[in-house]
C-alpha cells in the first residue's frame, strides 16, 4: 500500500513540475482588439461583397457557354446529312 502511495506521488511531482507556466505571465504576439461596431471595415466590406458578385458573373457566364456548347453538339448529333460530311 506504502509503495502504491509513493509511486502515485512520484508520478504527480512529475506531472507538476512538468506543466507550463501559468497564461496570466505570458505575453501575447498578437494584440486583440475589441470590434468597433460604430465604424464597420468599409474597404474589406466592399472587397467581400465585389469578390462575391466578381465569382458569381464568371460562374454564369461558364454556365452559359457551357449551355451554349451542349446545344451545339447536341445539333451536331442529330444532324444526318451525308452530304456535307
Amino acid at each position: 500500500m506504502a509503495a502504491g502511495l509513493r509511486a502515485v506521488r512520484r508520478w504527480g511531482s512529475l506531472l507538476t513540475v512538468a506543466t507550463p507556466p501559468s497564461l496570466g505571465f505570458t505575453r501575447s504576439a498578437f494584440i486583440v482588439k475589441k470590434a468597433n461596431n460604430a465604424q464597420p471595415n468599409w474597404l474589406g466590406v466592399g472587397l467581400a461583397f465585389s469578390t462575391s458578385a466578381t465569382l458569381w458573373a464568371i460562374l454564369i457566364k461558364q454556365h452559359n457557354e457551357d449551355v451554349m456548347e451542349y446545344e451545339r453538339r447536341k445539333q451536331e448529333r442529330g444532324h444526318k446529312c451525308t452530304g456535307c460530311s
